[in-house]
């Protein structure tokens, strides 16, 4: 406990530096960046009135040379990102911060927070890794999904990682020194996000976004996948990997042992692990499948205690990260509270699935949903690299193609892995119940 205590404290005392650091980065948007409503559009000479958001202040902005006059949204409130380099009032381009919201888009957004309450509680991510996409697939801009998705985290989080915690999987001391270093991984990552932002503009955090997604997702999800399918090959249990072994031997004090994991490591293992996490969940607000992973693979935890723990670091990384973003004005929280009354339930019922399942069927639902998710944000790529200037103009026929395909497999992604956890919460249960009766049985004979 002393050890942790000095963890405690060198992050608390760390604290102030990034405090400042993020309040500077979070007060808003950069000068290249406004925020605000177009009042007036003047075709003939390319230009459109401004009221920036918060000052009011006026301005008469000249559209960039890519962008159409016809495409401007009057009285709604848009980013816009300025081209320094063509002229002070040159807009490079816009998009519009929050969508219009239909009764079609808010039951998806109820369905959406329902399955990834269900992942969040099963397998301790977040459910970011297909609420972020599907956000984005109903037009939601990149960073406002990933701010909006942050906030109704950290709430719902609390919610798992205490349902877990009473059933004596969550390791409380694990999850605060992860936590610790992730959020120094989470404000990198705020940062990140905003140079993009800054430098490319919505259409270029789309794209990052989205291949970070795609490659992170290929890569993290193949892994968990062949190590599912390596735990089948095995009769179903859980070997500790050659890395974390390799891991636990290393002496580097301070050493700390965690209870409910049952793993003795070196603080300092944990601390890129933590910062990655909390990297990737302020980046593109997904942390959960990089930091399960990171704690079977590298510091040698089970997968159910895994899954637990991360709730607690999602609860942590969440409430900073909300703040943040929060400062910068990009949380929409129409899509913040619709997300969370649902998800709210879901977190409970996977949470609940997680008791009745062996190790590996965690692994295989992870792995399905990351891959599937992964072909859902991958198709997208080319029509965000064109939006960016990267590559040719894609004709309007083949983006609305890509357009569906993503829309059809993540959509297939959530049917797949709500079905994987049902079916196997009812078997678990099921077996639990028969097994209960057969005890009972033998007790009375």
């Amino acid at each position: 406990m002393k050890k942790l205590l000095l963890i405690c404290l060198f992050v608390l005392a760390a604290l102030p530096v990034l405090t400042q650091s993020a309040f500077a980065a979070g007060a808003g948007p950069s000068k290249d960046m406004l925020k605000g409503i177009v009042t007036q559009v003047n075709g003939a000479e390319r230009t459109v009135v401004f009221v920036k958001d918060g000052t009011k202040e006026v301005r008469t902005l000249a559209l960039g040379e890519k962008m159409k006059i016809e495409d401007m949204k009057m009285n709604t409130k848009v980013l816009i990102n300025l081209d320094k380099h063509a002229g002070e009032n040159v807009m490079k381009d816009f998009s519009v911060m929050f969508m219009d919201m239909t009764v079609s888009k808010l039951l998806a957004l109820l369905a959406i927070g329902a399955i990834g309450g269900l992942l969040s509680g099963f397998i301790g991510s977040g459910g970011a890794f297909v609420m972020t996409p599907a956000m984005m697939s109903l037009g939601v801009p990149g960073a406002v999904a990933v701010a909006s998705n942050m906030c109704h985290k950290f709430p719902k989080a609390m919610v798992g990682a205490y349902k877990r915690w009473k059933y004596g999987q969550a390791d409380i001391k694990l999850g605060l020194v992860m936590a610790s270093t992730a959020i120094i991984g989470v404000q990198i990552g705020i940062e990140i996000q905003k140079y993009i932002l800054h430098k490319f503009g919505g259409a270029g955090s789309n794209l990052y976004i989205s291949a970070v997604f795609m490659v992170v997702l290929v890569f993290v999800g193949g892994y968990v996948f062949y190590d599912a399918w390596k735990m089948v090959k095995g009769g179903g249990e859980e070997t500790v990997s050659k890395l974390a072994i390799a891991m636990q031997k290393i002496n580097l004090p301070p050493m700390i042992h965690f209870k409910t994991a049952n793993v003795t490591i070196s603080a300092w293992i944990t601390v890129p692990v933590g910062v990655l996490t909390g990297m990737l969940a302020a980046t593109i607000a997904v942390g959960g499948f990089v930091g399960v992973p990171g704690m079977i693979y590298v510091v040698g935890v089970s997968a159910v205690v895994a899954s637990a723990t991360e709730l607690i670091i999602a609860f942590v990384m969440g409430a900073w990260g909300s703040v943040q973003w929060g400062l910068s004005g990009l949380i929409d929280i129409r899509l913040s509270l619709l997300l969370l009354a649902t998800s709210l339930i879901g977190v409970q019922l996977g949470a609940l699935g997680t008791t009745y399942v062996k190790d590996y069927i965690i692994k295989v639902v992870m792995a399905t949903t990351m891959l599937i998710v992964a072909v859902s944000r991958g198709v997208m790529v080319p029509g965000y690299l064109a939006d960016v200037g990267f590559i040719a103009p894609i004709n309007a026929g083949t983006i609305t193609v890509l357009e569906r395909v993503s829309y059809w497999s993540l959509l297939l992604a959530l049917c797949s892995a709500g079905l994987i956890i049902v079916v196997a919460m009812v078997k678990g249960m099921t077996a639990d119940r028969r097994s209960r009766k057969a005890l009972t049985g033998v007790q009375h004979g």
